[in-house]
């Protein structure tokens, strides 16, 4: 089977890559590298020895991925490609809508003009917003607080009427919790650029000695240390939740949460990294911020039962992980310059 990623040389991508190419998939990867490096790719080929395509080019440009589907037979479609950060997407509204809207729909309109109907979208649990109970399920409402959740909710209807008007797509919803965590390898990881969003990277940044200490965001909420509680996945058991997906995809279309049914306080994540790095983070308490919600954790009953995944690396493990990621490439990707062409050599 031929699969083209959408955003391969992201966080995610460059480990879903890595996963199909280890199940013996042919990859086809797309990126325009605004938010990722291309020795991503080199390192996923390195690490996986086998080859794959890659084209450096926005889904907007119709034309451009229209050239990619003429070249292969790609058969199914994993969309990872957006622009992801929270507090950017409100201060930057019209990009987000602009970029993970329209390339959406330019790849929609491609896939179906070359009758390619099988599709895995890279959706998130911001689409919940502030969850009225938790474990939160599938059914729960959505109801985003931010731009880029926003975002996320309308794709999922827009596929959701693709599908109402042709019944032969096959579409599933991927509702990430938070993704974390790095490749066995240390040669991937998560490289953020800008402002840190997410809690591993930022408490790594601490712990190498990049940034002097952590913020951590309120600590009087209903808790039981006071802090927040979020489910950390590991990226690889997300990588493998991609792959399971792909497999039961049929007619319909399938939402998915992708999340390990389990929720980490903030400093229970700063005890279990600085166990894993023999390192201490420092912190400092601030204020709640605005839209942040005392716990959220996924129930992951229905990927348990119609996908047979579910996540098995825990809190420790991805703490080790991301530690050995970070140590090995303390500024991440930056020092690195790789041209990647057409194809990634192994």
């Amino acid at each position: 089977m031929q699969v083209l990623v959408t955003g391969g040389a992201g966080y995610i991508g460059s480990h879903t890559i890595l996963e199909l190419l280890r199940a013996e998939l042919d990859v086809i990867a797309v990126d325009n590298l605004s938010n990722s490096k291309e020795v991503a790719l080199q390192r996923v080929a390195q690490i996986s020895g086998r080859s794959f395509a890659c084209h450096n080019i926005d889904l907007r440009d119709g034309a451009a991925l229209n050239m990619v589907f003429e070249e292969y037979d790609i058969e199914a479609v994993i969309h990872l490609a957006g622009l992801k950060v929270v507090d950017e997407s409100i201060q930057q509204p019209l990009d987000y809508y602009d970029n993970n809207l329209m390339s959406t729909l330019r790849l929609c309109e491609v896939m179906a003009y070359h009758d390619v109907k099988k599709l895995l979208f890279s959706s998130s649990a911001m689409v919940y917003g502030e969850p009225q109970s938790v474990p939160i399920s599938e059914d729960s409402p959505r109801d985003a607080t931010s731009p880029y959740g926003m975002t996320k909710i309308i794709i999922e209807d827009i596929l959701a009427d693709l599908y109402a008007a042709d019944k032969t797509w096959e579409i599933s919803l991927l509702r990430y919790f938070n993704p974390a965590g790095a490749d066995k390898s240390g040669l991937i990881g998560e490289d953020p650029k800008g402002v840190l969003s997410s809690l591993l990277p930022y408490v790594s940044q601490v712990a190498i000695g990049n940034l002097p200490r952590l913020c951590v965001f309120g600590n009087d909420y209903p808790t039981k240390d006071g802090t927040g509680i979020r489910d950390y996945v590991h990226v690889s058991d997300l990588a493998e939740a991609h792959l399971a997906a792909l497999y039961a995809s049929e007619p319909g279309v399938e939402v998915y949460n992708l999340g390990t049914g389990k929720g980490y306080s903030v400093l229970q994540v700063i005890e279990a990294f600085s166990n894993a790095s023999a390192r201490p983070v420092p912190y400092n308490i601030a204020k709640r911020r605005s839209g942040d919600v005392p716990a959220s954790y996924a129930d992951t009953t229905k990927a348990k039962t119609k996908l047979g995944w579910r996540a098995t690396r825990g809190l420790a493990e991805i703490c080790e992980d991301t530690w050995r990621w970070q140590s090995q490439n303390p500024n991440g990707y930056e020092v690195y310059s790789v041209k990647v062409n057409k194809n990634i050599q192994a």
